[in-house]
């Protein structure tokens, strides 16, 4: 009976939160700080289908590819403008050795997958191939070393054979194996995730690992590099304060990992599900890609008291949302669907990494293809866009455009009562969970050509938000826009439906003198385009 009252009480509250209107004030003339196109970068690990079926198909395939590289996989990638792409891992990297992945294919040392899977891996994509394809795809690297299983000797060697382009033993292996001149590889992680899967360490203990490690992670050849550490899991922020401390001279970034989960457990009567999912359970999720601000703020108040210049990025080098793998498919290869909800915590996030790009200097959804949220999924010689993919799409724009401040008053969501008894769920934190959440989320930015952006995401499942913005000095004469909705939040694309969650136009902003006002569908993210 309680309970009954609880549900009735906040439903009528929220109802009558309805009655008012979201205010928004941008000041196009205050930008100080720029969104680094770095920020939407993408994250392939070896992992179930994410290099092999997924980049990788060979070259004998009849799969049109190039170099065995899937052509239809690059110009998706190249459409969204992909900044970046961090490989071989994750848990991968730090039991992976460089040399078995150089050299004839055919000659290629085979090992056993033990993080995914126990699949073999037979090493046909190395790092020849995975510098190829950035190429193909006009991005730029970022390779994950091997600290936990490694040595610092190995990785110092690959970091010469790659960048050098003088007379060395590695360089000359390099030109042994097809490659006269040299790669520009700026970004290199030292380990990943030490504290786990990357060897169970300390803080203390891997700061002392990374600062050997970091000393012969050397420039060669005009390449300069932009050395990341293994930064904290979530809400460790002892670690983050014991790798500044310790750590900080010798580093340009320190990393951070996070995803969102489900709040609720089956038991709660939750589901783990990617597409098959209630209210509570969306909420829940929703709650839990909204803590994504608080961790950026409270990691990033550690590194301001050792770093206040902010010469550190902050690297999120693995976000994104997890769920029970699909019915049939390998526990191991994470396989997942990616539904409306996906691009939603995907508008969240990046909105997130916008209003902290202070700090923020790059993130890496995890993970680009088949594996966890994706933003391409295939299946043979079929591939299909996900909603997350549109997302991505549609807030390129912001690519190293500058930061607006934006002021925001928005309607809250009361929460259901059973997300309102738990706390933040696994991996979210353990602390009491919120009762409300903002309905809606929102990020502004100037390109250099004036144009004005405005990414705004209605969490909302049920109900339309109205926005009304001051546009202050900035006297747009014209609005347009983009839309990303469907009818219900579990929809997503299939191989036979490719097309059911896709970006469309979107008209209902309109502009009177200095005022915006915006008329926002329920469960929509809408990219506006405000030019004078």
């Amino acid at each position: 009976m309680k309970v009954k009252l609880l549900t009735i009480v906040m439903a009528v509250g929220f109802a009558l939160s309805l009655n008012a209107q979201n205010k928004m004030s941008l000041n196009a003339d205050q930008g100080q700080y720029q969104i680094s196109k770095h920020i939407y970068g993408h994250f392939s690990e070896h992992l179930g289908r994410c290099i092999y079926e997924g980049y990788w198909v060979g070259e004998d395939s009849p799969i049109p590819n190039t170099r065995g590289i899937r052509n239809d996989v690059v110009k998706a990638l190249r459409d969204i403008k992909i900044p970046n792409l961090r490989w071989p891992g994750g848990c991968f990297a730090d039991e992976y050795h460089w040399m078995d992945g150089i050299g004839p294919r055919d000659q290629r040392k085979k090992m056993v997958n033990t993080h995914w899977g126990g699949v073999v891996e037979d090493n046909s994509f190395g790092t020849h191939e995975f510098l190829d394809l950035c190429e193909q795809l006009g991005t730029e690297p970022y390779i994950c070393g091997n600290v936990g299983s490694g040595t610092v000797q190995e990785m110092a060697q690959w970091i010469e054979y790659i960048t050098f382009d003088g007379e060395s033993p590695m360089a000359n292996l390099r030109r042994a194996n097809g490659r006269e001149e040299p790669w520009k590889v700026t970004f290199w992680g030292v380990g990943n995730e030490n504290w786990g899967c990357g060897g169970n360490m300390t803080a203390e203990f891997y700061a002392d690992q990374y600062q050997q490690f970091a000393t012969y992670c050397r420039n060669f050849s005009g390449n300069r590099l932009y050395r990341i550490a293994g930064g904290a899991n979530s809400f460790d922020y002892n670690w983050t304060e014991v790798l500044m401390q310790k750590a900080a001279n010798r580093m340009q970034g320190l990393s951070l990992h996070y995803y969102t989960r489900p709040a609720l457990s089956e038991a709660q009567g939750g589901s783990r599900a990617a597409t098959v999912f209630d209210e509570a359970d969306y909420y829940g999720v929703i709650r839990n890609a909204y803590r994504m601000d608080e961790l950026l703020t409270r990691h990033s108040t550690i590194m301001d008291r050792y770093d206040p210049d902010k010469r550190i990025g902050l690297v999120v080098d693995e976000w994104g949302t997890w769920y029970s793998v699909e019915p049939g498919t390998n526990p191991g290869f994470l396989y997942q669907q990616n539904s409306l909800r996906d691009a939603i915590v995907a508008g969240i996030s990046l909105n997130t990494f916008n209003k902290h790009c202070d700090r923020v200097s790059m993130a890496q959804i995890a993970q680009t293809i088949n594996v966890l949220q994706s933003v391409i999924l295939t299946d043979k010689e079929k591939m299909l866009l996900t909603p997350t993919y549109w997302v991505f799409h549609m807030m390129q724009v912001h690519q190293d455009a500058t930061m607006l401040p934006i002021q925001v008053i928005s309607n809250k969501i009361q929460l259901p009562p059973q997300l309102v008894q738990t706390t933040a769920g696994r991996g979210q934190g353990g602390q009491q969970a919120a009762r409300e959440i903002d309905a809606i989320s929102v990020s502004a930015s100037r390109d250099q050509s004036g144009k004005v952006h405005v990414t705004l995401v209605n969490c909302d499942l049920n109900n339309a938000q109205t926005v009304d913005c001051d546009l202050g000095s900035f006297m747009a004469k014209k609005v347009t826009g983009k839309i990303l909705t469907s009818a219900k939040i579990q929809d997503h694309n299939t191989f036979d439906n490719p097309n059911t969650v896709n970006v469309k136009d979107f008209s209902d902003a309109k502009i009177s003198g200095s005022k915006l006002t915006i008329q926002l569908p329920s469960k929509s993210i809408v990219q506006l385009e405000l030019t004078l």
